[in-house]
């Protein structure tokens, strides 16, 4: 069972997590895809017992269902970032849309003058200056919005076809993403000061667009390619996690290290 009980100071509403870890090395904050269940990527905690692993639940998702989402990257980032205490040492992880999220936060947080990330995973996505929205996906009638998720990601699950209004529900939490998606426009600024690591399925195109996401860098920048499809996530969970854990202990152990020589 998700614990989503949270003091406020740190996230109310908009944070939740599977158990909770005062001792924690560092903290891992998640965002999920377009259509994304946040409950899905708190479950890593599990593989990850020396981390403090948070999913970022905006309004429109899972308890906030009846809230109504955001539809504009800016506003939603900016929400995220007043709302949410980054407790630190942290990393960023977002998959797909979420990894945009994940890095225009980034980008707020520095903006702020505020503590940032000692890395930013980011899964599944193109870089931001390669993102070619052709299609007004939000603006799809549902069968056609159907039909295109289905062919971008396989068969939506039975339970929610068969279920008229479980379909509809899930049909507008794709909507609003896609209209983030849709309007999102890429800003010129400066690198981010932190690590990039960008991870891609084995069997999903568009390597070379994840590859630019170099640029955003100024500092070390890796790729890495795992076993799976655009949600290899959810096959190859336990490479994924071995992964987040080795490189975060790692960036934890620089840290030690400049600090010690300071």
């Amino acid at each position: 069972m998700t614990d989503a009980t949270q003091t406020p100071r740190h996230g109310g509403r908009w944070l939740i997590r599977r158990v909770r870890r005062p001792d924690a090395a560092a903290h891992l904050y998640c965002f999920a895809h377009a259509g994304g269940a946040p409950g899905e990527y708190v479950r890593w905690a599990d593989d990850l017992p020396e981390i403090q692993v948070w999913a970022v639940q905006p309004p429109g998702r899972a308890s906030r269902l009846a809230e109504r989402p955001f539809t504009r990257m800016t506003a939603l980032v900016e929400a995220v970032v007043d709302q949410v205490t980054f407790e630190g040492p942290f990393a960023l992880f977002g998959h797909s849309l979420g990894a945009l999220v994940a890095f225009e936060v980034a980008r707020s947080i520095r903006a702020r003058g505020l503590p940032g990330p000692v890395r930013l995973f980011a899964s599944s996505c193109s870089a931001p200056t390669a993102i070619r929205t052709t299609k007004r996906l939000h603006l799809l009638s549902d069968a056609d919005l159907l039909a295109e998720i289905e062919r971008r990601w396989g068969p939506m699950p039975a339970e929610a076809r068969s279920d008229p209004l479980l379909l509809e529900t899930a049909l507008g939490c794709y909507r609003a993403d896609f209209a983030l998606l849709d309007a999102y426009e890429y800003v010129q600024s400066g690198p981010l000061e932190c690590p990039i690591t960008v991870l891609v399925g084995d069997r999903e195109p568009g390597r070379a667009r994840a590859i630019a996401w170099r640029a955003q860098a100024t500092g070390p920048f890796d790729l890495h390619t795992l076993p799976g499809g655009h949600l290899y996530f959810r096959e190859s969970r336990r490479e994924l996690c071995e992964l987040l854990r080795w490189t975060m202990n790692s960036d934890l152990g620089e840290r030690c290290e400049r600090g010690s020589t300071q």
